[in-house]
């Protein structure tokens, strides 16, 4: 059984991936903020394991690559989706706000990646997930400092692939444009019925992890409308 790291996997689109590779019949080792609030239909039995992740925290990365190591003897695919949104516009952005946006967006990744990367090798055919956005491939709005971040997790998607894949690591930029989760409650520019569903983005990731070595997809952009510089 081949075992799978999920950040933020609580909710929006950690927890539609975690449903759909229970689904294809991954372990889950599930990272949250708060352990007690995981789904009970997921945190459940042998092939489950929910542990404390904040990105925030240093330590928290190895900590949680350690124990899915130590319960399952092996981590063949990360899913690094936990993220935050908060504005940080160019005029009147707070240094302090672009530092958290950076601190888990980008450094989350990188920590977890870090920990992870033994393992990885050690798999022959380890999978990570970055989920950046269509943010991280153009720049459209005026959210300065997540288009920032989401341009920084796509690159270290790439430096994931150059340095991986003789090890047999594929690397993925998953870039979605505004999907129906709790991050764009507050935009009322798109209908949220227009926007991409979480589970649709869930199907690519499955996809994704179980192509074979020689099958490897660097990007992929997903449009919930026309994008006219893509």
């Amino acid at each position: 059984m081949r075992v799978a790291m999920v950040s933020g996997a609580n909710r929006g689109i950690g927890l539609a991936v975690a449903r759909e590779l229970k689904a294809a019949g991954f372990a889950l080792s599930l990272g949250v903020r708060r352990p007690e609030g995981a789904p009970a239909e997921l945190s459940q039995g042998g092939d489950a394991l929910v542990h404390r992740y904040e990105a925030t925290d240093r330590s928290s990365a190895r900590a949680w690559v350690e124990a899915t190591a130590a319960r399952f003897g092996r981590i063949d695919a990360l899913v690094n989706n936990a993220g935050i949104a908060p504005q940080v516009r160019l005029e009147d952005g707070a240094e302090e706000d672009l530092d958290a946006l950076f601190d888990v967006n980008v450094k989350g990744p990188f920590r977890l990646i870090q920990a992870a990367l033994p393992h990885l090798k050690a798999s022959g055919a380890g999978r990570v997930v970055n989920v950046a956005s269509l943010s991280g491939k153009r720049v459209m709005g005026l959210n300065v400092g997540y288009q920032m971040s989401k341009h920084a997790v796509v690159a270290l998607t790439h430096g994931v692939r150059r340095l991986g894949w003789e090890h047999g690591i594929r690397a993925t930029a998953l870039c979605p444009g505004y999907v129906d989760t709790d991050l764009t409650a507050q935009v009322q520019d798109l209908p949220h019925e227009e926007m991409t569903r979480p589970e649709d983005l869930a199907r690519i990731v499955a996809l994704v992890l179980q192509l074979p070595n020689n099958a490897a997809i660097a990007e992929v952009l997903v449009n919930c409308r026309y994008e006219h510089m893509l």
